[in-house]
């Protein structure tokens, strides 16, 4: 696996959750012996031994199941030891969603069928903001984030929460500015997600590049994809409509980029794509 990454070009990678135990050695013996760095670890990692597939939302902060939340917290504290274990300075975070229909998806659906922005468009996205604002868990959360900000504050640890599509995920836009700026240890940060943000855009939820803007000083760390329209994502850059070119110069430097694609993704696109990022921004 590190072997045909570094083989396209990579010499960082971040290991993501459908990482199993069993291959944890494997990936130590290749790092020992190849000029390969990890950034990140996007949790859980490795997967919980019990999990048969890549499931990061397998157990959520959010459960109203005491038993879900404290499984959710220990593959966290686990996922940060790891990381501390091959040098990665920083974890990936999903905080969990709430009961809610699928506004998103029906929003989508929506645009398929040539329905993008009419009354019935408009309706349904103002009701699922309403609901979705009905629904109050940011208290449980920082409680629950409380053990993980301590676990990695010792361990050198940044934990990086990412932005998502729908709905029913947490943080809301408005819940992130409420997060950051009630907690301000640089302990957590913002992982600006390209191609989830893009799909926020397209679904008329937010600006992609106002949202980055705000978000630049807490940023920590990004996912890098296309989108094609309207929620075709994980595309290899340069193939969708990203801007990338307005985007990425307001991010900082040392931030690491990692390309999340499609395993559908061919070599011969992503070794193009990668020479032509290398030559945008150098």
């Amino acid at each position: 696996m590190l072997n045909e990454i570094f083989a396209l070009g990579f010499d960082r990678v971040e290991l993501g959750h459908g990482i199993r135990q069993s291959l944890w050695e494997g990936i130590e013996s290749f790092l020992a012996d190849h000029p390969m760095r990890v950034t990140s670890l996007h949790n859980f990692c490795p997967l919980p031994i019990e999990i048969q597939s890549s499931a990061p939302d397998c157990y959520q902060c959010t459960s109203s199941r005491a038993a879900e939340r404290e499984l959710a917290r220990r593959y966290t504290l686990q996922t940060i030891d790891y990381a501390h274990r091959v040098g990665a300075k920083r974890v990936v975070m999903h905080l969990g969603s709430v009961p809610l229909r699928d506004y998103t998806e029906e929003l989508i659906r929506s645009i398929f069928a040539g329905r993008y922005l009419d009354r019935r468009y408009v309706r349904i996205k103002l009701i699922a903001i309403q609901k979705r604002e009905a629904v109050g868990v940011y208290d449980q959360i920082v409680e629950w984030l409380q053990p993980a900000l301590s676990h990695a504050k010792a361990a050198g640890i940044v934990l990086g929460v990412e932005n998502r599509i729908g709905f029913e995920t947490f943080p809301s836009e408005r819940e992130f500015r409420r997060l950051f700026s009630e907690i301000k240890d640089d302990v957590i940060g913002y992982w600006h997600d390209f191609g989830h943000a893009q799909i926020r855009h397209n679904l008329t939820l937010i600006d992609h590049a106002e949202w980055l803007a705000e978000m630049v000083p807490r940023q920590v760390g990004c996912h890098i994809h296309d989108v094609q329209f309207p929620a075709r994502d994980h595309r290899v850059p340069f193939s969708g409509m990203i801007d990338f070119a307005s985007l990425i110069p307001s991010l900082p430097v040392e931030q690491p980029m990692v390309w999340e694609l499609s395993p559908s993704a061919s070599k011969d696109d992503i070794i193009a794509a990668l020479a032509h990022w290398k030559l945008r921004f150098p």
